[in-house]
């Protein structure tokens, strides 16, 4: 036996884990139940991690390649695959699954308290497959037929007063490469066969439809996605390492810590393609990710 003790959080999303000391090499039997924790909960949270950025790509690696920290964001010095969600790098408060533009997303994320706000920056965690299996059928059959532009360069939305000029130069970074694929809305998990609203804050139009109408829709279904029962609200800690499935989760920061510091360091797992419920892969329509990641086989 593993010894991996796991204490849900909520009914629908996140458990705590204990038992396991993920700053030595996992035996496989761990990674084994550590991936069906996965599975089932969706977000995993691990106390008393005391890792480094070494540690903490080691301990992702157990799940996969690694991507390198991001596809246009420059990353930890000397740590290519750990990316820095530093406040004082801009704050990420809104919906969205990690870097849903490219054609393979990352299959999972891990997040590493490094300097923690004494209050309020707690990330929310919400699991798209039991806001899925909440709507009603009829909005179930239509996302099941629809696809979703997902890109890094859309307009924001931002005030033209509150674009300053580091906030202008962050974001002339984030979209220093162009990219565009098409997922489905309706993403077929390729280890439990759950389905999961596959879309976020990056999913600017659906295929087939004017930006006015895709924004109804998916609105509409994001609405479900963001329903209190769906969400982890995580109070960050020191030494904190929290692990979740980037394929059937949205995520959001919460921007409630005034000016304070507040950084984690984020390493992904190399993804698959998503596929939708006709089994039909995602496509690209702009940009090449390959010095991002590789393409995780399922």
């Amino acid at each position: 036996m593993s010894g991996i003790e796991i204490r849900k959080v909520t009914a629908h999303i996140g458990a705590q884990v204990s038992g396991v000391d993920i700053s030595r090499p996992l035996a496989e039997e761990s990674v084994t139940a550590l991936r069906a924790a996965l599975n089932e909960h969706k977000a995993l949270v691990f106390d008393d991690v005391h890792l480094d950025d070494e540690g903490q790509q080691a301990f992702a690696r157990h799940f996969g390649d690694l991507t390198t920290a991001h596809p246009t964001v420059a990353a930890v010095s000397d740590a290519p695959n750990v990316l820095p969600v530093d406040s004082e790098r801009g704050r990420a408060n809104h919906w969205h699954t990690d870097v849903t533009f490219v054609l393979n997303p990352p299959q999972a994320s891990t997040l590493r308290s490094i300097t923690i706000p004494p209050y309020g920056g707690e990330t929310l965690i919400a699991n798209s497959a039991s806001a899925y299996r909440s709507l009603p059928q009829p909005l179930r059959q239509l996302a099941d037929t629809l696809w979703a532009e997902h890109t890094n360069d859309y307009d924001y939305a931002v005030p033209e007063e509150d674009v300053d000029d580091r906030k202008a130069e962050q974001r002339a970074q984030f979209t220093s490469i162009a990219f565009r694929t098409a997922h489905p809305v309706v993403r077929v998990h390729p280890l439990t066969g759950e389905r999961g609203l596959f879309i976020g804050g990056f999913a600017q139009r659906i295929v087939g439809l004017s930006v006015a109408e895709s924004r109804k829709i998916l609105d509409l279904l994001q609405a479900y996605v963001v329903r209190p029962e769906n969400i982890l609200r995580w109070r960050w800690s020191p030494n904190q390492l929290v692990l979740f499935d980037n394929r059937i989760t949205q995520h959001y920061a919460i921007d409630n810590y005034d000016d304070q510091p507040r950084r984690l360091n984020r390493v992904t797992v190399a993804g698959d393609v998503p596929v939708g419920t006709e089994g039909k892969e995602s496509y690209s329509i702009t940009g090449d990710a390959s010095h991002y990641t590789s393409v995780a086989s399922v």
